[in-house]
C-alpha cells in the first residue's frame, strides 16, 4: 500500500512537470498517479504493452497521468 502512494506521487509529479502542470501539491500528485496508473494500465493493455517492475510502474502511471492532464486541460 505505501509502495503504491509513493508511485503515484512519484508518477504524477512527473506527469505534471512533463505537462507543466502547476504544482498542485502532494496530494494532488498522488491522486494524479494513481489515477493516471489505472488509465494507463488499461490503455496499454488494450495496446498489448506491458510493462513490469517498478519502473514499469511508474512509466505506466505516468502515461495515464499524462493523459488525464491532456484530457483535462482539453475540457477546461
Amino acid at each position: 500500500m505505501i509502495w503504491t502512494i509513493v508511485i503515484g506521487i512519484v508518477a504524477g509529479a512527473i506527469a505534471g512537470k512533463i505537462m507543466k502542470h502547476n504544482n498542485q501539491g502532494c496530494l494532488v500528485d498522488l491522486l494524479l498517479g494513481i489515477v493516471g496508473g489505472w488509465v494507463g494500465g488499461n490503455v496499454l493493455g488494450w495496446l498489448g504493452v506491458s510493462w513490469d517492475g517498478t519502473i514499469g510502474q511508474i512509466g505506466t502511471a505516468v502515461v495515464g497521468a499524462v493523459l488525464v492532464l491532456w484530457i483535462w486541460a482539453k475540457i477546461k
